[in-house]
């Protein structure tokens, strides 16, 4: 099992610039009702510097972030929805913690300890980010801290979640806990802890897509992308690691140097018609010793946002928003095409249950799962 000593980590990174006022509190709203009859409320988190995020407790999920631009401008840079129901009905993800396991397990299936476990196959013949009704679909318990008149330096959410033995197939009960710390240095910090009580796979995450020139833009393929990774996973042609790591090296998988998503987006290459674009998972580098790693970083050129992801994961997986076909009409009615948000999911390797060369995914009774990742705002010129 993997653990990560993120008890220092950042421990700077978790306060703002000294002499700097606090973040505001913490604002609360209702966001309707669930079709099971759940209500559901809206988390408003804003820091000295006016980034603002929101989040429900349906899904963990972030409903919108506002940030600058060059000239102090903000706007919303995720994609979503207005309303609670097009969450429930139609959404691909968006915004939402992802678990029991984050990315895809062949034929949704996985063998451990010697028992075969049966995952629902809700994406072609593979089970994806936790099932039927995974993370993203469920009311999480939600802590609110920091910020108000005692001046705090950080605003957040601690959300809770205890997922029972069995649940889409998975064995033991798990209680996951996931932080949002918004800071007032424009960095939002995910926090994620579990334990279990019998043998299970775990792989968490935070699905938002981004468009960094505001939602509704248009498509993302002006982004420059720089990914701190040598190596990927290639895939067959329902995206499970064929379980080789396969070098960059003149392939379109390379962006150690800064890339625009569209630059060979299009080129003939058979792992991106398997992905119908970039969704594959980059093996990031890592010296010894480290903690976080620096593992993208984003510039929309035009707005001159900067967006950079650290993170104690081994992988990430690039998703160039390949699935959306313009069926979908998110906030103000917007309609999302082709390529119209980019998601960057920090993560163990897909199929790893099923995977013995690739880092182990599994938590056992006693052992804690920790992971921490970074969202890190600014501008360039």
């Amino acid at each position: 099992m993997r653990t990560s000593p993120i008890g220092i980590i950042l421990a700077a990174g978790a306060v703002a610039c000294a002499g700097r006022e606090g973040a505001a509190p913490v604002t609360r709203g209702s966001f309707g009702v669930t079709r099971s009859g759940q209500a559901v409320s809206v988390y408003t988190l804003k820091n000295a510097h006016d980034l603002e995020v929101r989040v429900i407790d349906y899904g963990g999920i972030i409903l919108s972030l506002k940030a600058p631009d060059r000239a102090g401008r903000f706007a919303d840079i995720v994609l979503g929805f207005d309303s609670l129901g097009d969450y429930e009905r139609a959404s691909p993800y968006f915004g939402a913690i992802i678990g029991r396991y984050g990315n895809r397990i062949a034929r949704g299936h996985f063998t451990l300890d010697g028992k075969t476990y049966a995952l629902a196959r809700n994406n072609g013949p593979n089970h994806l980010h936790g099932g039927l009704r995974g993370f993203d679909k469920v009311v999480w318990d939600v802590t609110p801290f920091g910020g108000g008149a005692s001046g705090g330096d950080s605003v957040g959410l601690v959300l809770r979640y205890t997922s029972p033995d069995g649940e889409e197939g998975y064995p033991g009960t798990l209680r996951a806990t996931v932080t949002y710390t918004l800071t007032n240095q424009n960095e939002l910090i995910f926090d994620y802890e579990a334990t279990t009580d019998h043998a299970t796979p775990v792989n968490l995450t935070q699905h938002s897509y981004f468009n960094l020139a505001g939602d509704g833009s248009g498509d993302i393929l002006g982004h420059v992308v720089t990914l701190n990774a040598a190596r990927f996973t290639p895939v067959d042609s329902t995206l499970i690691p064929t379980g080789t790591i396969a070098s960059v090296n003149g392939t379109p998988f390379d962006f150690r140097a800064p890339t625009r998503i569209g630059a060979r987006i299009g080129q003939n290459d058979a792992q991106l018609r398997h992905g119908l674009g970039y969704d594959h998972n980059l093996v990031l580098e890592r010296n010894p010793g480290d903690t976080l790693t620096l593992a993208a970083r984003v510039v929309e050129p035009s707005s001159g946002r900067v967006m950079e992801i650290y993170t104690t994961e081994p992988g990430l997986q690039f998703y160039s928003g390949n699935f959306l076909h313009g069926t979908l009409h998110g906030k103000g009615g917007v309609v999302y095409r082709h390529r119209y948000g980019f998601a960057m999911e920090t993560q163990h390797f897909p199929d790893s249950p099923n995977q013995t060369a690739f880092p182990s995914t599994i938590l056992r009774p006693g052992q804690q799962y920790r992971s921490r990742t970074v969202y890190k705002f600014g501008t360039a010129p």
